[in-house]
């Protein structure tokens, strides 16, 4: 077998992207995007046949989808990841991104590139082990709002723990505001977590939010752990994918990680632009490590459809090489009245997030985890 140039193996991973405009512009703007995600340099002044034939992406197919709608499928020698995630992410959609009409729908990755990747540490099955629940649909709910002390914080997060509400995430909004100081809510919120444990015999645990910039996102994630924390929740959008990797790689902390989708919506607002809603929330996320990720469940106050959400917990589930599954969590604006219908759709292998519509069911709000619990287990 010949010995191909530039320590390359000969493997491919493959990106669907859709491209908005005349039919007569689709191949020369697909030539351009393989060019642009490689080596961003005028083809005939590269002297190297084995950078031509190797290195710059390569049409493998265009699919109309209508006259004015297009999907080109393009593959890129796996190498040019560097077999690590911010740079795919950069080959993917590095300079493309800033270019209008260009939309990511899928990828394809090759076991030689999943093997880079260690995925969520946890994934379904070992949250599961941890919160020790086998079957049933796992509960979520965040403590909020933003205002309160950590002293007020901490006693909401007393009564969730105690109805059994499986995890008890920080809201986004919480980060180290000074009137509710990270390193003072997060061991009172752990702590009590742990007396509502003790008291239930469940084994509910407390994700604070850990989102920072640099490294202060790395140091609070460690600093959760030491004081107690059970999960962690990170936005990727505003840490990065590979902070978020990272956190969940390092073994002085493994915590489940719930990604959450701050700033990821600017991803995949647009039909034109930027990426699939799969793709981001699900493949990202496993890629990034997260063992759940959070986005808008459809017929809350954000914009999702049903087909969105369904593709999204799909990708959550999908074979991804050795990556593990990891649980979707719908949420933003759901209610009681909707656990139903989310079970319905989702089935078991979910994460029910309700947030202020858990306090709006009555005014025993402890009576209204015990509500929440009991349809979960129904």
């Amino acid at each position: 077998m010949s010995q191909l140039p530039l320590g390359l193996s000969g493997e491919r991973f493959r990106v669907t992207y859709q491209l908005a405009g005349p039919a007569e512009d689709v191949e020369s703007r697909a030539q351009e995007i393989c060019v642009e995600q490689t080596v961003e340099f005028p083809p005939h002044l590269i002297h190297s046949d084995a950078i031509k034939t190797y290195i710059i992406g390569r049409i493998e197919e265009i699919r109309a989808i209508n006259p004015e709608l297009h999907e080109v499928v393009i593959s890129y020698a796996v190498e040019t990841s560097g077999f690590e995630l911010t740079q795919l992410l950069n080959v993917l959609f590095g300079n493309t991104s800033l270019q209008p009409g260009v939309r990511i729908t899928d990828l394809e990755l090759p076991s030689r590139l999943l093997q880079a990747f260690k995925g969520p540490r946890f994934g379904q099955q070992g949250l599961r082990a941890i919160l020790g629940v086998e079957r049933r649909p796992l509960l979520c709910t965040a403590i909020k709002p933003m205002g309160l002390s950590p002293k007020e914080l901490a006693e909401l997060t007393y009564t969730l723990a105690l109805g059994g509400i499986d995890i008890i995430k920080d809201d986004h909004g919480l980060a180290d505001q000074p009137f509710c100081p990270f390193r003072e809510r997060v061991p009172r919120c752990a702590e009590a977590v742990a007396k509502a444990n003790q008291a239930s015999g469940l084994r509910c645990v407390y994700a604070p939010n850990v989102s920072a910039s640099g490294e202060q996102a790395l140091l609070n994630a460690r600093f959760a752990r030491e004081v107690g924390a059970g999960a962690l929740l990170i936005a990727p959008g505003l840490v990065s994918f590979g902070m978020m990797q990272q956190i969940a790689e390092d073994d002085t902390i493994a915590l489940p990680i719930l990604g959450h989708p701050a700033l990821l919506g600017s991803f995949t607002a647009s039909t034109t632009e930027g990426m699939n809603h799969a793709v981001v929330f699900g493949s990202l996320m496993r890629l990034g490590g997260a063992d759940a990720s959070i986005f808008p469940n459809y017929g809350g106050r954000f914009s999702f459809s049903r087909q969105v959400c369904e593709s999204i917990a799909a990708a959550c589930n999908q074979p991804l090489g050795h990556i593990k599954p990891i649980f979707p969590t719908p949420a933003g604006g759901m209610t009681l009245a909707r656990v139903p219908e989310m079970r319905a759709v989702y089935g078991d292998e979910v994460i029910l997030l309700i947030g202020g519509g858990l306090h709006s069911a009555s005014p025993d709000l402890l009576a209204n985890c015990r509500r929440f619990r009991e349809m979960a287990m129904a």
